[in-house]
């Protein structure tokens, strides 16, 4: 009832703009842009504001700031004042005024690649061996250098370059040392393009994979040739931390569970102790009844 006697209407608060808010009014004075485009509206055809004065200004500056904000009231001005909305909205001056209102975005700061080393006038993979490119043109040897490639092309020179600082013998295409250059290859390559696009889910997932089976020929390498692991890590810039030897956290939960289970074992081998003891028992009879059964067959005649 108090609302309907008030007029009808309850009290807003009025928006809070922050920082990159960047709304015009009417009594603001436009930039350098926004006059331009000011200028340019005033002079379409049909345009009151060709006659001048303070009231062509307004009007034309209640257009310039309905056709920044868009939507249905730059139709109503528009519609108003006797101008091609459409037409105007596709003019170059208004994209510039517009994107005076848009707040600018920090552009992220790019990480050293690791194929910035490779020279672009090296040749491709496909290309290098070939007897014939040393007669070749200048214009067409350039076409099949590394400076017209794509990335995938680059990639696989690279993972042949890492293949080479460790491989043993240049038959060697698939031992442990050479699949970890490979891997090794691909998680830079991987970690450069989440760098760019963080929202990327799918190549993350692949990254951590390839780190994971990395890690895990890495531990085998370790364990069997400790000499190649060292060389490995120290030819691909790798620092390997072992893994603890155990990884889940102590809890009286989890030491209760695990003293059961070990005492449940024990119950078990000890329930198998007599079974276990007869059949062994019975090899050893099987056994030594063969052995006698082989002396007496030697000493027999034929």
């Amino acid at each position: 009832m108090m609302m309907m006697m008030s007029g009808g209407s309850t009290p807003r608060e009025a928006p809070q703009t922050g920082q990159g808010d960047r709304r015009l009014s009417l009594a603001e004075p436009l930039p350098a842009q926004g006059r331009s485009a000011l200028h340019a509206y005033s002079e379409l055809p049909g345009s009151s504001a060709q006659d001048g004065g303070a009231q062509a200004l307004n009007e034309g500056r209640k257009m310039l700031l309905a056709l920044l904000r868009g939507g249905g009231a730059a139709l109503r001005v528009g519609s108003r004042l006797g101008l091609d909305v459409a037409a105007a909205s596709m003019s170059p001056l208004l994209q510039t005024a517009r994107d005076y209102a848009r707040p600018v975005r920090k552009k992220k700061q790019g990480i050293p690649s690791h194929l910035d080393d490779l020279p672009p006038t090296m040749l491709k993979k496909d290309y290098a061996n070939l007897p014939v490119v040393d007669k070749l043109d200048d214009v067409v040897r350039r076409m099949l250098s590394l400076e017209m490639a794509s990335q995938k092309e680059k990639v696989k020179i690279k993972r042949e370059q890492l293949a080479d600082k460790v491989r043993s013998t240049p038959n060697d295409t698939g031992s442990f040392e050479v699949q970890v250059a490979h891997l090794t290859a691909r998680i830079r390559t991987l970690r450069e393009h989440l760098h760019i696009h963080p929202k990327d889910k799918s190549n993350k997932r692949c990254m951590l994979m390839t780190i994971d089976r990395r890690r895990m020929l890495l531990k085998n390498l370790r364990n069997s040739r400790y000499d190649v692991f060292e060389n490995t890590c120290k030819q691909l810039g790798i620092e390997y931390d072992p893994p603890p030897q155990y990884r889940r956290r102590a809890t009286k939960r989890w030491i209760a569970k695990k003293a059961l289970c070990i005492r449940v074992f024990q119950e078990a081998q000890k329930l198998k102790a007599p079974e276990r003891l007869r059949q062994r028992q019975e090899w050893q009879q099987r056994a030594l009844a063969a052995k006698e059964q082989a002396l007496q067959n030697e000493g027999t005649p034929v």
